[in-house]
């Protein structure tokens, strides 16, 4: 059966966040609330800190969070929705955070 065209436009996306926390204590309230948020919106973590290797470069005290959605349209929906705007807040002063929305594949390199 040929494929639609809304399925052919859809591609997984991921959002990646660069953290160095300044207050771990008081980010543990943003980490509480926003993997429910995630799951809700469809998405995945695949990265969440863990034991990081440095294989060139000076990455400091960064840690890294990974999250993987079926479309960027998905992603967009949880970083704009409501639950999320409300939770926001709640890592404000806790560190500095760069966040990137990125288009994943959309074939296998060997396809």
């Amino acid at each position: 059966m040929a494929e639609s065209k809304q399925a052919r436009c859809a591609m997984t996306a991921y959002i990646i966040v660069e953290a160095v926390l300044h207050d771990p204590e008081k980010f543990g309230a943003y980490a509480k609330v926003v993997p429910d948020i995630v799951a809700e919106f469809g998405g995945e973590y695949l990265v969440l800190g863990g034991e990081q290797t440095p294989l060139e470069g000076d990455w400091g005290a960064t840690r890294l969070v990974m999250h993987r959605w079926p479309s960027a349209e998905q992603a967009k929906a949880f970083w704009y929705s409501d639950a999320y705007e409300a939770a926001k807040p709640l890592r404000a002063g806790t560190g500095e955070f760069r966040v990137m929305l990125v288009d994943g594949l959309k074939q296998t390199p060997l396809e």
